[in-house]
């Protein structure tokens, strides 16, 4: 019987949200490279991820190295998009307002919850 040469479908998706996973798991083409640039080998990639399988891990690793520059240009793409959405959550972010009104409830202040807890 011949051998038929046929390469399997990426184990790649693109969520919701716009995040590259890996199989059918929450674990990210992202999480996969920083391991395996972190010199996890794809066997470790998957101890420490066992949802992933390993044939998986080894076709995205085959991937990454196939197309290193634009995969890593995606994930900077990516890391600045995260960093920019965190600066204006980070700018808009009243802290001392949070602060006040979580003191204003300890001393009784106002808290809908405290006056029904002592029923």
């Amino acid at each position: 019987m011949p051998l038929v040469l046929e390469a399997p479908a990426l184990p790649l998706h693109t969520d919701a949200d716009g995040v590259v996973r890996v199989g059918g798991t929450r674990v990210t083409l992202d999480t996969v490279v920083a391991a395996y640039n972190a010199g996890a080998t794809a066997e470790q990639i998957v101890l420490d991820y066992p949802v992933l399988r390993l044939a998986d891990v080894h076709a995205v690793i085959h991937f990454y190295l196939s197309r290193r520059d634009e995969v890593d240009a995606h994930l900077a793409a990516q890391r600045a998009e995260a960093e920019e959405l965190r600066r204006q959550l980070t700018a808009n972010y009243d802290g001392r307002a949070i602060r006040d009104r979580l003191l204003a409830r300890r001393n009784g202040g106002g808290d809908a919850g405290a006056a029904t807890a002592g029923r």
